[in-house]
C-alpha cells in the first residue's frame, strides 16, 4: 500500500482499499457462493491511474454538487451564481477540479476511515466555505457505510455521493447487462439534450425504467424508447421511495452466475442509475483489461439533478448553523 491507501478489512474476507486523494474507493474484495474472493469495484490498480482517467469519476466523492447543473447557472437568495461547465454546456459533478480530484485528510476510526475536506469560499465558483466530513465504515456482515456531513459559512447548495462502479461478477469478467436489478420508486425523472430534469416526474410503468420487479439490466436497454436513445442507457434519476423515513432499502442487484448481491440502503431522495454507458475501451482498468460499455453500473444515491433550478425539488440549499446529513449502505450477501 501506497502511504495514501487505506485498507479496511473484516473477518468474513471482505477488503475496501480506499485513497485519500479523492476519496476513491479503489476497490472492494467480496466472495460469491463458493467463497471466492474477487474485486467488484471498477478502477486502477496504480493510484495514478485516476489522475490520468478521471473522466469516469470511478470510486470518487462527488461534491460539491453531484450530478448536472444545467448552463453551469443557478440563483440563491437573489444573487445568480456561476461554475465551471465540463459536461457540454452544464456543469457536472462539482465542475472542473471537484471534490474527486482534492487529497482528503484521512485518520482511521472504529473499523473505518473518517475524510475531512475544507472547500473554501468561490471554490468552483460556489458561495460559502464548506467543511465536509465523510465516514467509510466496514461492517462485519459485509456492509460498507458511507456517512456525509457539511457545514458552510454562508448560504449554499451541497449535493454529495459516492461514484462507484459495481460489476458483481469481478472486475474484467465482462458486461453486467445479466445483474438483475431492482429499484423501489414508481417514478424517474425524464431528461432533454445535455440530460438535465425536464423538470417532471413520471411514471415507470409501460417503460424500459421501471425495476420494480428484478429485470435484467440489459433485458431493455436497446429499447427504442427516447430516454434511452437521449442517454445512450440508463443515466437517469429514480424517485425512490420513503424519502424522509431516514435510512432504508431502494434497490438490490443479484449477479446469478456467482451469487453476489448489492442491496442498496439511503436517506436520500434520488438514484442515478448508470449503466457505464461512455466506457469506450480507451484505456485498461484494474487487472489489466480494458473497460467498455456496460462493463460496470453505478447507483450514486443524492438529491436530483439540476435541483437549484427546480424550487420542486427537494431543496439542496445549506445555510449557516445547519448540518448536511447523509447516508448510504452498500450491503454485500450471496444468495
Amino acid at each position: 500500500m501506497s502511504a495514501d491507501q487505506y485498507e479496511l478489512t473484516n473477518a468474513n474476507g471482505m477488503c475496501v482499499r480506499i485513497l485519500g486523494y479523492g476519496g476513491i474507493v479503489q476497490s472492494i474484495e467480496v466472495p460469491d457462493r463458493d467463497g471466492t474472493i474477487a474485486n467488484v469495484a471498477l478502477g486502477f490498480d496504480d493510484p495514478q491511474g485516476y489522475r490520468d482517467h478521471p473522466g469516469p469519476y470511478f470510486g470518487a466523492i462527488i461534491g460539491r454538487f453531484g450530478n448536472r447543473i444545467a448552463s453551469g447557472t443557478f440563483d440563491l437568495d437573489g444573487s445568480t451564481w456561476k461554475v465551471p461547465v465540463n459536461d457540454g454546456p452544464n456543469s457536472l459533478h462539482g465542475g472542473l477540479t471537484g471534490f474527486d480530484k482534492k487529497t482528503w485528510n484521512c485518520r482511521s476510526v472504529e473499523n473505518g476511515l473518517e475524510l475531512t475536506h475544507v472547500s473554501p469560499d468561490g471554490d468552483e465558483g460556489f458561495p460559502g466555505e464548506l467543511s465536509v466530513t465523510v465516514t467509510y465504515t466496514l461492517t462485519g456482515d459485509n456492509a460498507l457505510r458511507i456517512d456525509y456531513a457539511a457545514v458552510t459559512d454562508a448560504p449554499t447548495v451541497v449535493n454529495l455521493t459516492n461514484h462507484s462502479y459495481f460489476n458483481l461478477a469481478g472486475v474484467g469478467s465482462g458486461d453486467v447487462y445479466g445483474h438483475l436489478m431492482q429499484i423501489h420508486a414508481d417514478g424517474f425523472l425524464p431528461v432533454g439534450p445535455g440530460l438535465i430534469p425536464a423538470g417532471a416526474v413520471a411514471p415507470v410503468e409501460g417503460t424500459a425504467m421501471d425495476f420494480r420487479e428484478p429485470v435484467a439490466i440489459g433485458a431493455r436497454i436497446r429499447a427504442a424508447e427516447e430516454q434511452l436513445l437521449l442517454a445512450g442507457g440508463y443515466d437517469h434519476n429514480w424517485v425512490l421511495r420513503g424519502f424522509g423515513d431516514g435510512l432504508r432499502e431502494v434497490a438490490r442487484v443479484v449477479e446469478p452466475v456467482g451469487g453476489r448481491t448489492l442491496t442498496v440502503l439511503t436517506t436520500e431522495p434520488g438514484m442515478q442509475f448508470y449503466s457505464g454507458n461512455f466506457l469506450d475501451g480507451s484505456f485498461a482498468g484494474a487487472g489489466g483489461r480494458a473497460y467498455r460499455q456496460g462493463d460496470g453500473f453505478a447507483l450514486e444515491t443524492q438529491h436530483f439533478p439540476d435541483s437549484p433550478n427546480h424550487p420542486s425539488f427537494p431543496s439542496t440549499v445549506l445555510r449557516p448553523g445547519e448540518e448536511y446529513r447523509s447516508t448510504t449502505v452498500y450491503q454485500f450477501g450471496i444468495e
